[in-house]
């Protein structure tokens, strides 16, 4: 795990760094079109190094560009048509040139991943066509198929178009065959943050701030999800203080115009698999999350049977981080994940994908098996101060490549259509 954490980098904190650097480019005179690729486009959670592709009629004064910029450190190589450079973080970037006529050709090629573009390029060759980075052309006549437009290469190869994220040779290309790919949840369709922390715990911004940043990123809501009692080297809250709490989102909600706060906490799943606040606490609560913090080392039926007790406790509304992982640093506990979601979809109990970066728990194909078993999911960035609550677009991603719909995701509903489900 520590060598695979040298290796990769979480999403997180590649994907800032990897728009940054296209918005650079995107100033550069002799650029015309700039995309990213590889694994940054797919939004897997670790990434090794950023993709980017250009398109530009001066490919020697945009390599010239690129490799002086002031972020960077190293340069490894410098080509006419690729350079790979070193940031002064030790983020590696490769830049490719390519013709106009190719951008979407060379786009679905180094997006990856190498396994679904190697099926995309067997169903070409039964076509009698050849599929590479520089168009599609049917190998008899040598005719130009497409290439230019990245959807142009699916429609023509008689597929709806497969969303990057989808591209992981999951099944997908057979689906789009069928015409049966879902419409995935938008990054524009999430209205709310279902897990956030403040310094009544222990984040680091009033609930005032962290409602104030929610709404300036153009959210509707957000759910106030101090941690309770026994979480100790959190400052969690007794009883009494997330009744005092209560009182503060009442009268924030009484001065923020379009914008609701709602009261919630992250409450602690003890090894017995109670709960560390009273039922009739839990009872004034918009929302509840019950999460594991402590004992991963119990065994499978132990972490199991916890999760299930705290599913059929009648005031909790979602699961938080379901498996305990920290990506690149901690593996998940051991957990019957087909028996828990069982569980939650008789009990009407969510899942949460936490997008936090190190989290991203429930993973994609957990997310995709949760969906499965008609259980229905919630993100939350798990922000504990208002630069991390843009983390939410990782949860979005997450969804995007469990593939989710907007159904499947709570935060897609209004304040008042959430109550409603949040009612148990």
């Amino acid at each position: 795990m520590y060598r695979r954490g040298q290796e990769r980098i979480l999403l997180g904190y590649a994907l800032p760094i990897a728009v940054k650097m296209k918005e650079i480019l995107e100033m550069c005179s002799a650029v015309k079109r700039v995309s990213l690729a590889g694994s940054i486009r797919r939004r897997k959670e670790t990434i090794g190094d950023a993709d980017i592709l250009v398109t530009s009629g001066e490919p020697l004064k945009v390599m010239d560009y690129f490799v002086t910029l002031p972020q960077v450190n190293r340069v490894i190589a410098q080509g006419e048509t690729k350079s790979t450079v070193f940031l002064s973080n030790d983020f590696k970037v490769d830049l490719r040139v390519v013709e106009e006529r190719s951008f979407g050709a060379a786009l679905q090629y180094f997006t990856g991943s190498k396994e679904h573009n190697i099926e995309l390029r067997e169903l070409a060759l039964k076509k009698g066509w050849k599929l590479s980075e520089y168009d599609l052309e049917d190998k008899k006549s040598g005719r130009i198929l497409a290439g230019k437009d990245e959807k142009s290469i699916y429609n023509a190869l008689d597929l709806n178009y497969i969303e990057p994220e989808l591209r992981e040779k999951r099944g997908e290309i057979k689906t789009a065959l069928e015409g049966k790919l879902p419409r995935l949840v938008g990054y524009d369709e999430v209205r709310g943050d279902l897990h956030v922390h403040t310094e009544w715990s222990d984040g680091f911004n009033s609930i005032q701030e962290m409602a104030m940043e929610a709404k300036r990123l153009g959210l509707e809501y957000i759910a106030v999800c101090d941690h309770s009692e026994t979480l100790r080297i959190a400052h969690g809250l007794p009883g009494e203080d997330l009744l005092r709490q209560l009182e503060e989102v009442r009268k924030i909600n009484s001065e923020i115009e379009g914008f609701t706060v709602l009261q919630g906490v992250e409450v602690n799943i003890k090894t017995d698999g109670s709960l560390d606040i009273e039922d009739q606490i839990l009872n004034e609560m918009d929302i509840v999350i019950a999460s594991i913090h402590s004992g991963f080392k119990q065994s499978r039926e132990q972490v199991t049977d916890r999760l299930l007790t705290a599913i059929h406790n009648e005031y909790v509304n979602v699961i938080g981080h379901p498996t305990g992982r920290l990506i690149n640093r901690r593996e998940p506990y051991q957990v019957d994940l087909p028996k828990v979601f069982e569980a939650a979809a008789e009990q009407d109990v969510f899942m949460e994908i936490n997008a936090f970066p190190n989290r991203l728990d429930l993973s994609d194909i957990h997310s995709q098996n949760a969906r499965d078993s008609s259980v229905k999911l919630i993100i939350g960035s798990d922000a504990h101060k208002i630069d991390q609550l843009g983390f939410i677009e990782l949860g979005i991603a997450v969804a995007r490549r469990g593939w989710l719909r907007p159904e499947d995701v709570c935060n897609t509903l209004t304040v008042k259509e959430l109550k409603k489900v949040l009612k148990r």
